[in-house]
């Protein structure tokens, strides 16, 4: 730690916990023991049970689960290509071009998700091209909220990186496409999987553009579980956003392992 005499320390972690839990820790404990519980009338919840998260591995739950990993693995490889590639192409630029770039790719961020949802289905509904009650719609706004970080992540990276190897390698007679494949991205890979699982995890929990716009065989977890809490199934809503939290770091871990390798190389 900074912090190096033991009264010091002693207050940084009395702080740290002060603030951690009650403010972190304790709403996802509070939404854990929910999700065991069958009744809550007092401090803690009574009659645990598994019940919930065995009505998870059958119905519909599963298939949310299932659509929501789909959504959210195309959505992050959709931004990180979309957003990576603008970011390699605006490296060269500056001035007010650069600015007006980087506005254009922050703009679904300083909106409410709720406004892309609806541009999008005012845009899509009419011809040429109709994809308003479409999967695909959905995936193209997810795709749209979680872009500006891949594009950000990969800026922000592309500052940072040394020109001398891709001077190296253009000297010694390499083509663009070879300095960029070769080069490049691998000195990015660290920050590109970094950018993915951004965008991942954000679009696991998306849920105001998703309500304006899903399908019925197309409803991602987080909708479920807005329905679940709008019944008064709390319990059964907890048991969905606990599989939604597990399922999620599940991936950022897989993630995290690929990028300290690339990071390693």
């Amino acid at each position: 730690m900074l912090v190096h005499s033991r009264r010091g320390r002693l207050a940084a972690w009395t702080v740290f916990f002060v603030l951690f839990l009650p403010l972190f820790a304790l709403p996802f404990l509070v939404i854990v023991m929910a999700s065991f519980a069958t009744n809550w009338s007092g401090a803690f919840p009574s009659h645990a049970t598994l019940t919930h998260y065995q009505d998870i591995t059958k119905g519909d739950s599963l298939d949310a689960l299932t659509t929501s990993l789909w959504t959210a693995l195309a959505a992050s490889a959709g931004a990180l290509l979309v957003g990576g590639w603008a970011a390699l192409a605006a490296q060269r630029l500056h001035g007010a071009v650069r600015r007006v770039l980087d506005g254009l790719f922050m703009l679904p961020v300083a909106v409410p998700s709720v406004v892309v949802g609806l541009s999008l289905l005012v845009a899509f509904s009419k011809q040429p091209l109709v994809l308003n009650g479409t999967r695909q719609i959905v995936i193209m706004a997810h795709t749209v909220l979680v872009t500006a970080f891949a594009y950000q992540s990969v800026s922000a990276a592309l500052t940072r990186l040394d020109p001398a190897y891709e001077q190296a390698a253009a000297g010694l007679g390499a083509r663009p496409w070879y300095v960029l494949w070769r080069i490049r991205l691998p000195l990015l890979l660290p920050s590109l999987t970094a950018a993915a699982g951004l965008c991942f995890a954000l679009s696991m929990g998306e849920l105001s553009a998703t309500m304006m716009l899903y399908p019925p065989d197309w409803m991602p977890l987080p909708v479920q579980i807005y329905g679940e809490v709008n019944r008064g199934s709390l319990f059964g809503g907890a048991a969905l956003a606990v599989t939604l939290m597990v399922t999620t770091l599940i991936v950022l871990l897989g993630m995290s392992r690929i990028r300290t390798r690339a990071s390693y190389r």
